[in-house]
């Protein structure tokens, strides 16, 4: 995604706090101290519990639905086309933020991983207005759930609708006990994007190190002009840097080679019935709207895909075993390794920003060397953080490979945690999708500093990620 340098923001000024090495280093011990951490629980219940502890009810709207600055949103055909910059400028012109209108809606989930990569237990909660607590959704022996009456996205109608959709994902669940609007994924559909292209070069499609030519027939605002690459190069930009050019080019080699509707056939086969990339635009690869839906569940199934479990991995509705072969090894390792590379470190994990006092502290992952200056700074695209990032990656405790999305109305991050040589044992995945994009801000949130990039998302999804992190590595360890 492109983003440019921005000043400060509507907020409440609160001194910012540097932390030495030292400071971080005593902070992060501090943080995996496990010894009185509750792992008695289920890891759906300490979910449900953290995520309803964390009062994302609390944020303040900047856009609520009778301002003009929602109005001016762009929520069309191409809702990631408007940038955060543009956004910025229209939310500051709304000097009396609300606060949200009632409970946000939040798909999170977590799968448990044994050394092997074999998912051994998972949990997935549903919070919306209709489930201000939360609610831990049943899933049987293979981590499905038939249990949910999935909707698509809709931007007026959270606010109209009590954050009830009305257009169904999957078909036959009008009977289930359990209704849930899915956040619109945002950036993290490239995830469905780059496994597909994978599936090409896997086929012999297509292969890494051909030139493709992106020649759009229309010009989008969200995929830009015509471009060459590689394939791998469009590949990493997109899953690295969250390039939006580099993703439209992937979803019109796919359409080129007649592959999106086999690849969404492929998902329903898999079992994975809301991962859907539907709607996009064969002209261009653009036309990224609310028809494209994702579960945190079966995002995160598909991670365990890349991340190569062995052995069967669940079994898909036709009955047959489905395992991590549904990639080539080679395939699986390139993707995993770009997810490792991942540039934005700001949402369930906030390295980027490291030892500011604003945002909270996330998930402990290395940020990786390709985006850190000689003064241990990062910059993204074109995107400064400020921030020497150089003792967070000294504390580090795991690897975080990831992929976060934003607009206005959605925040998501979906990855893979693994800890590093010497640290406490933990091996899981997190997902979490919501309309908590950069439309909402938390209360008396610190000024961004002149020249940095501002901070996304609430940092109650920091906090969500550390609270995880923490609790599954006291677990793993104690199981030990």
């Amino acid at each position: 995604m492109r983003m440019r340098r921005i000043g400060s923001v509507t907020a409440v000024a609160v001194a910012s706090l540097v932390l030495t090495t030292a400071g971080i280093t005593a902070a992060t011990a501090a943080q995996t101290d496990t010894s009185t951490l509750q792992t008695d629980i289920s890891v759906a219940q300490y979910l449900r519990q953290t995520m309803d502890r964390l009062g994302f009810q609390q944020v303040l709207d900047l856009a609520p639905i009778d301002s003009a600055q929602f109005q001016a949103l762009n929520t069309g055909p191409d809702k990631e086309a408007t940038t955060p910059a543009q956004r910025v400028r229209q939310y500051a012109a709304n000097a009396d933020p609300k606060p949200i209108s009632q409970q946000p809606q939040i798909d999170a989930t977590v799968l448990e991983l044994d050394d092997h990569g074999r998912i051994v237990s998972s949990g997935t909660v549903l919070m919306s207005p209709q489930y201000v607590h939360g609610v831990v959704v049943p899933v049987d022996r293979n981590h499905h759930t038939t249990a949910v009456r999935w909707r698509q996205w809709e931007d007026e109608g959270w606010y109209t609708n009590h954050g009830k959709g009305t257009i169904d994902v999957v078909p036959g669940r009008e009977a289930a006990p359990l209704d849930f609007m899915l956040p619109y994924p945002a950036s993290v559909l490239k995830l469905m994007v780059n496994f597909g292209v994978l599936r090409l070069v896997d086929q012999g499609v297509v292969n890494l190190a051909d030139t493709y030519n992106y020649q759009p027939t229309t010009i989008s605002s969200l995929c830009g002009d015509p471009t060459s690459n590689t394939v791998r190069g469009y590949l990493d930009a997109s899953l690295t840097r969250s390039s939006n050019s580099a993703s439209c080019a992937l979803i019109k080699l796919l359409w080129d080679h007649n592959a999106i509707d086999a690849l969404n056939q492929e998902f329903q086969s898999l079992g994975l019935e809301t991962l859907q990339l539907v709607g996009t635009n064969p002209a261009n690869g653009g036309r990224w709207s609310n028809a494209i839906t994702m579960s945190s569940l079966d995002t995160a199934k598909l991670l365990a895909l890349v991340n190569g479990g062995s052995g069967t991995l669940w079994t898909a509705p036709d009955g047959r075993p489905v395992t991590s072969a549904v990639l080539k090894e080679s395939s699986r390792q390139l993707f995993a390794s770009k997810l490792g590379q991942e540039g934005w470190n700001w949402m369930l994990s906030t390295t980027n920003y490291c030892g500011a006092q604003y945002p909270a502290a996330g998930i402990p992952q290395v940020t990786a060397d390709r985006w850190i200056a000689a003064d241990g700074t990062v910059t993204v695209d074109g995107n400064y953080f400020g921030r020497d990032v150089r003792p967070c990656n000294k504390a580090a405790q795991v690897t975080f490979a990831h992929k976060p999305g934003w607009v206005s109305n959605s925040g998501a991050d979906a990855g893979i945690v693994r800890s590093l040589p010497g640290k406490p044992r933990r091996h899981y995945i997190i997902t979490v999708f919501s309309n908590l994009g950069d439309q909402y801000q938390d209360p008396q949130r610190p000024p961004t500093p002149p020249g940095v990039v501002p901070v996304e998302y609430t940092q109650k999804f920091a906090q969500l990620g550390h609270a995880v992190d923490r609790y599954e590595a006291a677990k793993c360890n104690r199981q030990r």
